[in-house]
C-alpha cells in the first residue's frame, strides 16, 4: 500500500451513521466493505472500521475511520498485507474541508523529506457509501496512514506508550528536529509528555519523539483550527516553539537540514500529488513557509524565537 505513490481510488461502504453517533467512549467496529475496478472486474474487500480521534469525534459530520482487514481477505488486491491503516477525510464533506486534507497530507510528505522516523502515508480518492441509507455520501479526497506500532516496526524501534518523557530523556537532535518542525508548520498542538499528537519509540536505548497529526497547524490553517487558550495566541498561523531544549549544536543541524532541503519542500507543492490543491492554497502555504526561512537564516530571530523559546530550559 505505502510502497507505491500513485493516489489509490475506491469505494468505501459503511454504517457512517452509527459513526456519527460514536462520540466519546471507546468505539466499537462496523462491518464496511472496500471495493475497486480490477482488471477482471469489480473487486470487493470487507474490513471492519471503527471510529477514532478525539476532538474529531466530538465536532466532524462523520468522524476519521480506523479500518481493519484480515489477512486472507486483502491477497492478490490493493489491501495486500495491509492489517489497519487510519483513513483520514474531510471533517464536513464539502470541497473547502477536501482542501485541509490534501494541505496535511503534504506536511506528512515535507517531513518524510526531512527524516526517515515519519509516517507512511499514501493519497486516496474515496467514494463514501452509506451503507443503512444505500446512498453515496459523495468521492473526496482522502489519505491512509500507517498505525504507531507498524511505524515502530518498520523502522526497527519499539513502540512506548508511557507519557512523561522529559528533555533529557530523548536523542538530542531528534528532540531539536521535532520542536523544529512543529514551528515551521506552525503547530502548537502537541505534547511530548502527554504524547499528544506525538508517538514515541526506543531504538539502541534511546528514545525518539515523532510528529504526526497536523491539521490543527498553521501551514493548513483549517476553518475549526484554534491555539490552545492557554498559549493566548491570535490565530494558529502565529508561531510558537513547544519543542524541549536541546544543544545549541543540535538546532543548527536542524536549521542546517530545512536549509538544504528547501527546494525540494517547495517542489512538493508543484508535482503530481499537489494537483487538487487551489492555487490560492499552495501560494499561502509556501508564504507561510517563507516567514520561517526568514526566521533561521537570521542568527539572531534563531536564537530568540526557537533556540532560547523551547521548553524544559534549566533554571
Amino acid at each position: 500500500m505505502f510502497s507505491a505513490h500513485k493516489p489509490i481510488e475506491f469505494t468505501l461502504t459503511g454504517r457512517f451513521g452509527q459513526h456519527k453517533r460514536q462520540r466519546t467512549g471507546e468505539a466499537p467496529y462496523h462491518v464496511g466493505t472496500a471495493s475497486y475496478a480490477g482488471d477482471s472486474g469489480q473487486v470487493s474487500v470487507p474490513v471492519r472500521l471503527r471510529a477514532r480521534g478525539i476532538w474529531r469525534r466530538k465536532n466532524c459530520e462523520v468522524p476519521p475511520i480506523l479500518m481493519n482487514f484480515t489477512k486472507d481477505s486483502t491477497k492478490k488486491t490493493e489491501f495486500a498485507r495491509l492489517d489497519r491503516a487510519r483513513l483520514t477525510f474531510p471533517c464536513r464533506f464539502n470541497a473547502d474541508y477536501e482542501q485541509f486534507v490534501l494541505q496535511e497530507y503534504q506536511l506528512y510528505r515535507v517531513h518524510r523529506l526531512l527524516t526517515p522516523l515519519s509516517f507512511d502515508v499514501r493519497l486516496a480518492r474515496v467514494t463514501f457509501v452509506d451503507a443503512d441509507k444505500k446512498d453515496t455520501v459523495g468521492q473526496y479526497w482522502s489519505f491512509l496512514s500507517e498505525q504507531d506500532d507498524v511505524f515502530a516496526e518498520r523502522n526497527g524501534a519499539k513502540l512506548v506508550t508511557t507519557e512523561g518523557a522529559g528533555p533529557d530523556d530523548l536523542n538530542p537532535y531528534e528532540s531539536a528536529f521535532v520542536g523544529v518542525f512543529q514551528y515551521f508548520v506552525g503547530n502548537a498542538d502537541y505534547s511530548i509528555r502527554a504524547l499528544h499528537n506525538i508517538v514515541l519509540v526506543t531504538k539502541n536505548m534511546e528514545y525518539f519523539p515523532v510528529a504526526r497529526d497536523f491539521d490543527f497547524s498553521g501551514a493548513v490553517n483549517s476553518r475549526y483550527a484554534k491555539p490552545p487558550e492557554i498559549l493566548k495566541l491570535r490565530s494558529v498561523t502565529e508561531r510558537i516553539m513547544r519543542g524541549y531544549c536541546a544543544p545549541a549544536e543540535e538546532y543548527e543541524k536542524v536549521f542546517a537540514l530545512f536549509r538544504a532541503k528547501k527546494d525540494a519542500i517547495y517542489g512538493v507543492y508543484s508535482d503530481s500529488l499537489a494537483t487538487a490543491l487551489r492555487p490560492n492554497v499552495v501560494k499561502e502555504t509556501l508564504k507561510f513557509f517563507d516567514e520561517f526561512y526568514a526566521v533561521i537564516n537570521d542568527p539572531r530571530k534563531a536564537k530568540r524565537e526557537i533556540v532560547e523559546s523551547c521548553l524544559g530550559r534549566p533554571a
